[in-house]
Order: structure tokens, then sequence, then C-alpha cells
């Protein structure tokens, strides 16, 4: 059964935000580039609040727990995708291929490990959250595609692109080896 909490609808407008991201990239009007970047940085902000108003009023749910991850993939995911799209270049497809990667392994470890009763083994980690700030600083600058004054706001989403696939790739390398020491300690145990 599904409980409806203020995080829980939190996590649903913030699936509705990427959706209206999608939209609104491809509506051709000059505003768009900077209208999905505000989209995109509410979407982030209730990616904060959710959480933070979860831990602070004890509405956590198993419910909450599936959805949360599952709307954060979805708005970096198709807001890759659509960026990918319009840059079209490997020095973009790479990095956005290793986060994009990265996303799918670790959703389908979450799954198994807790199908396992072993959910905590992957748990959000520090890493995980400098991975996943750095990226929304990335995909925002991405999406915004213009300088600003003097800021090289697309320069700056393509360097903060290339740090968030790097520690995408340390904090996977963490979770793995975190599983593999449960699955080494499992085997271990019934020897």
């Amino acid at each position: 059964m599904v409980e409806y909490n203020i995080p829980t609808l939190l996590t649903f407008t913030r699936i509705g935000l990427t959706v209206l991201i999608v939209i609104v990239f491809y509506v051709p009007w000059e505003y768009s580039n900077i209208a999905c970047m505000v989209i995109f940085a509410i979407a982030g902000f209730t990616d904060w609040l959710d959480g933070h108003l979860a831990r602070k009023m004890g509405q956590h749910t198993s419910f909450g727990a599936f959805l949360d991850p599952v709307a954060d993939k979805l708005l970096v995911v198709l807001t890759l995708v659509i960026i990918i799209e319009t840059e079209s270049s490997i020095f973009m497809t790479i990095p956005a291929a290793i986060i994009i990667g990265r996303e799918l392994v670790i959703s389908a470890l979450r799954e198994w490990m807790a199908s396992s009763g072993q959910r905590d083994v992957v748990a959000v980690s520090n890493l995980g959250k400098w991975k996943t700030g750095t990226q929304m600083v990335a995909i925002g600058c991405l999406l915004f595609r213009e300088d600003l004054l003097f800021l090289p706001v697309s320069a700056l989403g393509y360097f903060f692109l290339y740090i968030a696939a790097v520690i995408t790739v340390w904090s996977m390398y963490q979770y793995l080896s975190a599983v593999f020491g449960v699955g080494k300690a499992n085997l271990a145990e019934k020897l």
C-alpha cells in the first residue's frame, strides 16, 4: 500500500518536473535553456527537501525509500540524454554514459541487496552525496548552455561533468567492494 506524505509528494513532484524539463527543452523559445535550468534546480532542491522532511518529521516509508532513488535516476538520466542529443560529441557522451551506467548498476545492486535483506550494505555514502552534488551543478550548467557575463557556464558544465564521472567510478568501486565483501563473508560462513 502506498503511503502518501509530504516527502512522497515532493518525490512525485520531482518526477513531474523531470517531464517538464524534457518538454521545455524542446520548446522553440529563446529562454527555454534558462527555464530548464531553473526547473532542474527546483527539482534538485526537492531531492534535498524530501529527505530532510522525511527525517525531521519521521515520515520514512518503504514506498518513499523505493521511489526517491527512482525519481533521482529519472532526473539525472533523462536530462543527460537530452543534453547528449543536442551536444552530440564523444566528450559529452563518455562521461554521461559513465554516470548513466553507474546509476543502472547501483540501482540493480540495491534491488538485489534489498531482496536478500542487506540493503544497508549499499546505503548512500558521503561520496555518493558529493557525486550527486557535482553532477547536479554540471547538469545545471549544461542546461544553461550559454556564457553568463564573464563565466563560461558550458565549459564549467563540462568540467563538473568530468569530475562527477570520476567520483561516479570511485563511488561505484566502493559499493561493489562492499557488496563483494559481504558475499565473501557469507561464503566463508557457509564453508
